[in-house]
């Protein structure tokens, strides 16, 4: 077992200064208990924490580390334009770099607008949905998280199902009232709802590969059921990309899934981890933006410099070398049939989803294919086993509501080695 004891001693100084300790709620632990681990330091595939522990990494800073932790050009890149200054709050030429960088690589984007998370720009397109369309409802799926603006927080997904916060003080009636739900994959929830609000409508949000509730992949025609219900009714199809932008395929879910969204959305992937996102799409709807149109968004860090150069530098790799997806869903594979194969060797039910470089394990006896399945699961089970890899080494996100995340930065060994210590857990449990 590893000593951690330093961070046992910041995770009690912090929770005198920070609510709960951590600044973002998955970090405490909650849903497996036990004292969070605080990080020092990363490179390549591996964390390292206060008390010199290395873990293989399965985060990846929650998607973005495609290419591994401190990849070198990246981290060049930040230290050569940090030197210029950290922001001016005044356009620069990075900025349309990134744009068009973006453009080339996301179908069905024409124009984007940056922004600083990527809460921020799900909640910029939701605006932006209804001031295109001159309609207030929006309809979202259950155990979807789209960041913690007031109509995402209805019925959502990743920290609130963790904590299974499903009304949430501070969000009003007249908001959730806007915030029409269904379960994921059930399109017939959503044609009756799409029926039964005839004109009121203005977007249906959905992450096209969910990561909030595990890895939970789209039914075969869900996606494309929405987009024909959209095409209908005159709703806009956004696809939140926060998770799958970039990291699915050069042109992310749109491309992989042939799928065309109306806006997307992207965080820090954007950003090489650094706190950026951004939202666009079709020409006609983001030129209600302003200062084209009415619709408003601002900020001051809006295409930070250190920001664009960092994503600007990952893009840019990403897009020159397209055989980096096939190695990361060959590495997915790879993990994917060993887990398969120790998980099977003990007899107890479960369930690992997977698609890409994205992943997650489920101790359930049915399929997980919406929030209410993997809610049903053995997510106490869940619990046992991270602590039992965290003992050996490897880290996986604190929460059976969230997705894996592999990196190319990943080694057959390292795979090895999270495959055999699995087998050990099952032992162990």
């Amino acid at each position: 077992m590893n000593n951690i004891s330093v961070s046992k001693a910041l995770f009690s100084k912090a929770q005198e200064s920070i609510p709960g300790g951590v600044n973002s709620p998955v970090r405490a632990f909650k849903s497996v208990g036990g004292t969070p681990i605080f990080m020092q330091k990363a490179k390549g595939a591996y964390l390292y924490d206060v008390d010199g522990n290395q873990y293989i990494d399965y985060i990846a800073s929650w998607g973005p580390m495609i290419l591994g932790h401190a990849y070198g050009p990246v981290v060049k890149a930040i230290q050569e334009y940090a030197a210029y200054s950290t922001s001016y709050g005044a356009p620069t030429e990075l900025e349309i770099k990134m744009a068009e960088l973006i453009k080339s690589m996301a179908p069905n984007v024409d124009l984007i607008r940056m922004v600083s998370s990527g809460t921020e720009a799900c909640m910029s397109a939701i605006r932006v949905a209804r001031g295109y369309t001159s309609r207030n409802k929006i309809i979202k799926f259950e155990g979807c998280y789209h960041g913690h603006a007031d109509s995402f927080l209805v019925k959502a997904g990743s920290g609130v199902a963790t904590f299974n916060i499903q009304s949430v003080p501070g969000v009003t009636a007249g908001v959730s009232a806007d915030t029409l739900t269904c379960a994921y994959n059930d399109l017939e929830a959503v044609q009756q709802l799409a029926a039964s609000h005839k004109g009121e409508i203005a977007a249906i949000i959905v992450e096209p590969v969910a990561g909030n509730m595990g890895c939970i992949l789209p039914a075969p025609g869900f996606l494309e059921g929405l987009r024909s219900i959209c095409d209908q009714e005159g709703i806009l199809l956004i696809f939140d990309e926060v998770m799958t932008g970039f990291r699915l395929a050069p042109g992310g879910a749109q491309e992989l899934l042939k799928v065309d969204a109306d806006l997307v959305t992207y965080g820090k992937v954007i950003g090489a981890g650094m706190p950026v996102g951004a939202f666009g799409g079709k020409k006609e709807i983001m030129q209600v933006v302003a200062p084209l149109g009415s619709v408003y968004q601002a900020g001051t860090l809006s295409g930070n410099p250190i920001a664009m150069i960092a994503g600007y530098t990952l893009l840019s790799e990403l897009k020159s070398n397209p055989g980096i997806y096939k190695e990361l869903e060959e590495k997915t594979l790879y993990l994917k049939k060993g887990l398969d194969e120790v998980l099977a060797a003990w007899g107890q039910p479960y369930v690992i989803n997977q698609l890409g470089s994205m992943i997650s394990i489920h101790f359930s006896e049915q399929a997980i294919t919406d929030f209410a399945s993997a809610g049903a699961a053995n997510n106490a089970r869940f619990a046992k086993y991270f602590h039992a890899m965290l003992n050996r080494g490897i880290y996986l996100p604190p929460s059976a509501f969230e997705s894996w995340f592999l990196n190319n930065a990943l080694t057959k060994e390292d795979l090895d080695k999270t495959i055999q210590a699995t087998g050990e857990c099952m032992a162990e449990l």
